[in-house]
């Protein structure tokens, strides 16, 4: 019987490997070619862009794919059955492993459990503490309004009504008349594009998607069988670029598209009205639905965007409601924690979003349900996010201001909101970099996790997470893992110090 759950193609793997491009230090000595194959590899495995337990290709097979002797695969293959990261059986080939006593590599961004973080600084995960005492308060709120709902079965597939309605009445404080029943509260903004996808989507059905984009919702599109069509953003902070999205969803005519106009994850760019109302026609013309990603948009921290700033809604550029389906969270804005999200559509997708979830998790709970209600009910919720804002708006001038102190070459700008610098690692390879990061104690996700089949192999995502002296240590590492790159160092780097902020 076979020991492998999925396969890898020669021309896939090739693509993968083909994107690590490192810059080559003055001087340095190039690993021997299979030795450089074998560290591909690996890394791929690492950073899970090559699934544990994947058939890898014939040496044969993959020889042509890369332009090199099979002689090179077979010593590489070899080299990496011997450091525990490849099986073989005859007859059954070859397939990607991890050795003894390591972690199964995460697909996705999970955060650091609380004990690793005396050692490594966590670069990984773009959510901070809860902003006390507001999750305190809410969730003591929510206490006192439980009683009457504990004598009920607590099953509500489309969510509290009470949370439905002051959801509704949010969307129509901001120019988009909404009812409760375009409502459907969610087990965070997962859980809303999970359903989504699931409804629209199926499997082989296309998704176009930012280029890069948010790496967990790219992971979870793939593992539901979607095939994702890139549309590549523009330079830097000016984000989109009208004229390819409409020759993307014209040639393609994917069945979804997945936008986040607002600060947009990893690069923080955010979408001006003109923008906002062409995407929507562009769906429209080719019989897209347009899901817009609204979790980041209250985390401006430009004072320019206050009392009205920010521009409307993308839904707002739908009226009817048969193009946009708008997805909201409280794990951004407030806590990654409090896992309650949303989904605002037409009331026959509710309908049909809420019939779906009878297979799925039935419901969302009812006490983080009556906590966000009690935030939004008593104004808790715009005073807990005038403190997110001042520690991100603070984190994120820290941040910048150690990274350019420590490593002048890579290059960034500097987002109005949201919580992430998307980096250009100054030549470097991100995948390499984050292998050596987590060497040095500093953790960080490589740009191939935020694009599609290997592409952004010279980025880093940097979020604004830590200030301060965390912030400064942060970018000491960053360097010294830059450094081990590139004088193509392997093992032996120095433990990281334990530090308490």
């Amino acid at each position: 019987m076979a020991q492998w759950t999925s396969a890898v193609g020669a021309a896939q793997l090739a693509r993968l490997l083909n994107s690590q491009q490192d810059r080559p230090a003055p001087g340095a000595r190039r690993p021997p070619a299979y030795r450089a194959l074998a560290d591909g590899i690996r890394l791929l495995v690492l950073e899970g862009r090559v699934p544990v337990a994947a058939r890898l290709p014939a040496e044969r097979e993959l020889a042509l794919s890369l332009s090199v002797s099979r002689t090179t695969v077979a010593a590489a293959y070899e080299a990496l059955r011997g450091e525990g990261f490849l099986e073989s059986r005859r007859g059954a080939g070859s397939w990607t492993a991890v050795p003894a006593g390591n972690p199964l590599p995460a697909r996705g961004l999970e955060p650091l459990p609380p004990e690793a973080l005396g050692s490594v600084i966590d670069l990984g995960c773009a959510s901070l503490p809860a902003p006390e005492p507001w999750l305190t308060r809410a969730v003591q709120g929510a206490l006192e309004e439980l009683p009457p709902y504990a004598h009920t079965h607590g099953d509500y597939p489309a969510g509290l009504p009470a949370l439905r309605a002051m959801i509704a009445e949010r969307y129509t404080a901001r120019g988009v008349a909404t009812m409760p029943e375009q409502i459907m509260v969610t087990t965070g903004a997962m859980g809303a594009i999970d359903a989504i996808c699931h409804l629209f989507g199926g499997r082989g059905e296309r998704i176009a998607v930012e280029s890069p984009s948010y790496a967990n919702i790219l992971q979870l599109m793939r593992e539901a069988g979607a095939r994702l069509v890139p549309v590549a953003m523009a330079e830097g902070l000016s984000g989109w670029d009208m004229d390819r999205w409409r020759q993307v969803l014209r040639e393609s005519a994917p069945r979804l598209a997945y936008v986040v106009a607002d600060f947009h994850n990893p690069t923080g760019a955010l979408a001006d009205e003109d923008q906002r109302r062409r995407m929507v026609d562009a769906a429209r013309s080719a019989g897209t639905v347009l899901v817009a990603d609204e979790t980041m948009g209250q985390l401006w921290l430009d004072e320019k965007y206050a009392d009205g700033g920010m521009p409307r809604p993308v839904c707002a550029f739908d009226p009817a409601g048969s193009t946009v389906i708008t997805v909201g969270s409280a794990s951004k804005a407030f806590w990654a924690g409090m896992r309650i999200g949303w989904v605002r559509a037409a009331p026959d997708v509710i309908r049909s979003l809420v019939a779906a979830r009878a297979y799925a998790d039935l419901g969302t709970p009812v006490l983080e349900q009556l906590a966000v209600n009690w935030l939004f009910s008593t104004g808790g919720w715009e005073q807990a996010l005038g403190l997110r804002r001042a520690q991100a708006r603070e984190n994120r001038d820290a941040l910048v201001a150690a990274v350019r102190r420590e490593l002048p070459d890579w290059e960034f700008e500097v987002p109005d909101g949201g919580l992430t610098l998307w980096v250009r690692a100054g030549g470097l390879s991100g995948s390499r970099l984050a292998e050596a990061g987590e060497r040095v104690g500093v953790r960080v996700p490589s740009g191939p996790r935020f694009g599609v089949d290997g592409a952004f192999e010279g980025y880093v995502r940097l979020p604004f997470t830590v200030g301060g002296a965390v912030a400064e240590e942060a970018a000491v590492r960053l360097a010294a893992a830059a450094r081990l790159v590139e004088t193509g160092a392997t093992g032996g780097a120095e433990a990281p110090r334990t530090f308490v902020a």
